[in-house]
């Protein structure tokens, strides 16, 4: 069940990761830490900030995005300039690519396939997707 997070935890994770989400995903995050969003026809679990600012918190939000970003990182062709934000259950992630040389986050989500390792723009903005 999504939640409200504190914006210093976001804070740690584009520390600890080393990118910038965009302001309209870390607004949405802001509000609701995970829920579901609808994209190429497909629900997809997001993927919350770790906040641990108490332990149920600790144990709802225990698959991150930086532990999901880390395990995407040991497939074969996930992108090493990407960032795991959500996954339909199948092994497809949603993600964030950097912009070139800089910390940065684009704003445009991608379908990652797992099967392919093809990319597909899924929106030009994280605020397009549909919640689920």
């Amino acid at each position: 069940m999504p939640f409200p997070i504190d914006e210093k935890y976001i804070a740690q994770t584009e520390q600890q990761l080393g990118v910038i989400f965009p302001p309209r995903f870390k607004v949405k995050m802001i509000q609701m830490n995970g829920g579901e969003v609808i994209a190429d026809d497909d629900v997809w679990k997001l993927f919350p900030f770790f906040d641990q600012s108490d332990k149920k918190r600790i144990k709802r939000t225990c698959n991150h995005i930086m532990v999901e970003t880390r395990q995407a990182r040991q497939w074969l062709g996930f992108p090493t300039d990407a960032i795991a934000i959500a996954s339909n259950g199948s092994g497809d992630l949603l993600i964030f690519k950097k912009l070139d040389n800089v910390q940065q986050l684009e704003d445009t989500v991608y379908r990652w396939s797992h099967e392919t390792a093809a990319l597909k723009v899924v929106a030009q903005h994280f605020d397009q997707l549909k919640q689920g």
